[in-house]
């Protein structure tokens, strides 16, 4: 096979396997001629059994060289760092397994009549000494260091420790400054760290501590300074290194209470979009010592990651409370929406109490009204308390409560007309809600009709769903106004009387139920509101009990 694989080889692939087939030829021609020896004579030849293991070696060197002038053989085997850690670890308990055995068995051999006591005895407390070292998390450290820097071009398994560091930052369940501390800290076996983040004032503030104390940044000249420092040179900073050689740091000044504190170490920038976000701190090591170039980048590089989940982590606290005071202020619109149409029912009784104030009917509608009034502001108080608007819905009856919004608002012209079912329909709603939502809007469509002009409200039963329409003769809008200035809220067309803020609210409160408001209207033609609200079947008890409480 080597003869036809020379013989019919081209002349580059001669070169290439000359020494491969003098090699392998060499080996196979001397066992040829052992075996052969030993088949003449019938025994081996001890002789040239022996020299065998010479012959191969000489011929090892040979298929070197041809493995050599052809590199697609190459067999590129990967060892992981964890095998060789396993591996080395389970080496080491051997030798030294084998070692305390040779001592165990000495000092039972020259122990005399205590040899078999001590002996039992040392390899006892030798067995125990193992498996402390086996489980020690620090002696464990030390020979992946170790490892690291003996066995592999790189200290660090990079895609390992990056495996780590984004599961630790994604999958914990600590808050987002804790992550980023233990994240990084696990990088150089750092047991502790703090984090200050740049609040909206500039200034730094701590968000997280582990295993150091809370340490606020004291404000002045030199905190600008070594800030400066880390933002534009984005460096890594060893305290230890620079207490021993500042010089390398050029003119770096680090102030004297970040070097005061105990067991400080490292300074790592947290730098987002070229601005430093956040500073972290990192307690001194007891396995890491000194820190190189691969640490460094390491480092660097993890910060930068850190920073974005520390960037998201303080948008989204910007972001709820942003959204904590938009609720207040929308609350606080609504409020004070209700308080205006609460004055203009004062107002109202103010202006005609002079004409009316000897009609015993008028004071009985001014006693009803300022009671009435009282309710809804100490309703409103309680929701500025509790923050909420609206109170526990119920079944409401749609004819009852349109009843009575008609009724309130048929002092005013023109009087609006009812056109009600026979049967009656069961929303599930606010009470005081849903009367505000149909109040405003036909006061709306009074305000936009003349007074000689028609508003009629009508209750329907669609699919599952109640339908209330309110429809007026009067001027009307434009599909422009209804589009894009309706049902913006602080947009108004009633000047300083008006906020802009009623058929929004009232549209929030429907949608807010299930329902919804529909427009459709036409400039001097008039304007139709419909509302669809879904309907529920009540029971027998909670009629009644709908019926006590109205």
């Amino acid at each position: 096979m080597i003869e036809q694989l020379y013989r019919n080889a081209s002349v580059a692939q001669r070169w290439a396997t000359k020494y491969l087939c003098l090699g392998v030829g060499g080996m196979f021609a001397y066992d040829f001629y052992m075996f052969a020896d030993a088949l003449l004579f019938k025994q081996l030849d001890t002789e040239l059994w022996m020299a065998r293991g010479a012959v191969n070696g000489i011929a090892v060197p040979l298929i070197a060289i041809s493995i050599a002038r052809n590199p697609s053989w190459s067999l590129r085997i990967h060892v992981s760092r964890q095998v060789v850690f396993h591996s080395v670890t389970l080496v080491g308990a051997g030798v030294y397994l084998l070692v305390m055995a040779g001592a165990g068995y000495l000092l039972r051999l020259y122990g005399g009549e205590w040899g078999a006591l001590l002996q039992s005895s040392f390899l006892a407390g030798t067995g125990i000494l193992l498996l402390v070292l086996l489980f020690s998390d620090r002696m464990r450290a030390k020979i992946r260091v170790l490892l690291s820097k003996h066995f592999f071009s790189f200290k660090y398994d990079y895609r390992g420790e990056w495996l780590r560091f984004t599961q630790t930052l994604g999958e914990s369940d600590e808050p987002v400054p804790e992550r980023v501390v233990h994240a990084i800290a696990a990088l150089v076996k750092s047991p502790g760290g703090i984090l200050w983040a740049r609040n909206e004032g500039s200034s730094y503030t701590v968000l997280a501590h582990w295993n150091m104390p809370e340490t606020a940044i004291e404000p002045g000249p030199a905190t600008d300074s070594w800030l400066n420092f880390l933002e534009s040179r984005q460096w890594i900073i060893d305290i230890d290194e620079y207490d021993a050689e500042p010089g390398l740091y050029e003119t770096l000044e680090l102030p004297a209470w970040l070097k005061g504190i105990p067991n400080g170490w490292l300074v790592i920038p947290l730098m987002s979009k070229g601005e430093l976000l956040g500073i972290l701190l990192l307690k001194r090591s007891d396995i890491e010592t000194a820190i190189n170039w691969e640490d460094r980048d390491l480092l660097k590089m993890a910060g930068q990651q850190a920073a974005s989940y520390l960037a998201q982590h303080l948008s989204d606290q910007a972001l709820l409370q942003a959204r904590q005071f938009e609720a207040f202020n929308r609350l606080s619109a609504y409020v004070v929406h209700d308080l205006k149409n609460i004055l203009a029912q004062q107002a109202l009784i103010v202006s005609n109490a002079e004409k009316h104030k000897d009609n015993p009917a008028f004071v009985d509608d001014v006693i009803n009204t300022v009671r009435n009034s009282v309710d809804r502001m100490t309703r409103l108080m309680e929701q500025m308390r509790s923050g909420m608007r609206g109170s526990v819905t119920r079944h409401i009856s749609l004819k009852k409560i349109l009843s009575e919004v008609v009724k309130r608002r048929s002092d005013s012209q023109p009087v609006p007309q009812l056109d009600l079912p026979q049967d009656d329909l069961i929303v599930q709603a606010d009470r005081e809600q849903l009367a505000n939502v149909f109040a405003h809007l036909i006061q709306n469509a009074q305000e936009a009709t003349k007074d000689d002009g028609t508003i009629t409200v009508r209750l329907k039963k669609g699919a599952q769903q109640a339908i209330i329409e309110i429809e007026d003769n009067g001027s009307g809008m434009d599909a422009d106004f209804i589009q894009n200035r309706l049902f913006r809220p602080f947009d108004s067309t009633k000047g300083l009387t008006g906020m802009g803020i009623g058929v929004f609210e009232s549209r929030e409160v429907v949608r807010g139920i299930g329902g919804d408001i529909g427009v459709q209207s036409s400039p001097g033609e008039g304007t139709l509101f419909r509302i669809t609200i879904p309907a529920v079947v009540p029971t027998a008890i909670e009629e009644s009990t709908e019926e006590s409480e109205a």
